[in-house]
């Protein structure tokens, strides 16, 4: 069983910069792919960022390229996502979520590929 907790989330004003954290619990993390998701109401949860469990994958979708990044740190059971450049738009529900059934270089971008899900963390950014 695998459980992930994320933090880090808040009000912002455009422009400004965030880092969300999901620690994870569980011996598997090393083995385990790790994303960030994001859900406004009424919308489809859609994908941010992934990572492969090797960390030479980290794939992103076009709207948060060149502002987001997404990293993990193994001997903290944690990922991170260095959110720059805030804008109105991003503003979101932001779930963490992992998956086991990964090879080491992959890094899914689909939700129905983790299996592991946090609670999520509410991101505001304000005009």
């Amino acid at each position: 069983q695998v459980q992930l907790v994320e933090s880090g989330g808040g009000l912002v004003q455009a422009g400004g910069s965030l880092r969300l954290s999901c620690a994870t619990s569980g011996r598997t993390f090393r083995s385990s792919a790790m994303a960030w998701f994001r859900q406004t109401p009424g919308k489809e949860r859609e994908f941010v960022a992934s990572i492969s469990w090797s960390g030479g994958s980290t794939p992103s979708s076009d709207s948060v390229r060149g502002r987001f990044t997404i990293s993990r740190d193994n001997a903290k059971n944690t990922v991170y996502l260095q959110m720059n450049s805030l804008k109105p738009e991003d503003t979101a529900v932001y779930y963490c979520a992992a998956t086991t059934a990964s090879r080491r270089d992959q890094a899914p971008l689909r939700r129905y590929d983790y299996t592991y899900w946090g609670q999520g963390t509410q991101v505001t950014v304000s005009t």
